[in-house]
């Protein structure tokens, strides 16, 4: 695959894709005769998995790290579960916070609900 079509894919820039490379957050793609990148198709996954770290907040540092360890192969296994560990369960303490909200949300809604049902009646 061609870099416009990993970034039409992915849903990422062209320049970031390539910033990506250069911090060693993705593998270096091989070439073509003509030099442009050709990127294997397994890369939308390995996308798609950075993007879900950058989204529970995972800085662009461990992020990098833990591409390097995964390069490294299954010898850093031990240490890529912890990094994810460290993450997971602050992930699982900020989805509590939120049921927690969503909580006290909903019972204002259905309070608003009956005051409203009382003013009508």
């Amino acid at each position: 695959m061609m870099i416009g079509e990993v970034s039409a894919k992915s849903g990422l820039p062209i320049h970031t894709l390539r910033y990506y490379e250069k911090i060693g957050l993705v593998p270096k793609p091989s070439r073509d005769a003509g030099g442009r990148r050709c990127y294997d198709p397994e890369i939308l996954d390995w996308l798609t998995f950075i993007s879900r770290l950058k989204d529970l907040g995972m800085p662009i540092r461990d992020r990098v790290r833990f591409a390097r360890l995964r390069s490294e192969g299954e010898q850093t296994v031990g240490e890529r579960r912890e990094l994810l560990e460290i993450y997971r369960t602050g992930l699982a303490k900020k989805i509590a916070e939120l049921t927690e909200t969503l909580e006290v949300l909903d019972y204002k809604i259905a309070n608003y609900d009956e005051i409203g049902r009382k003013k009508t009646a």
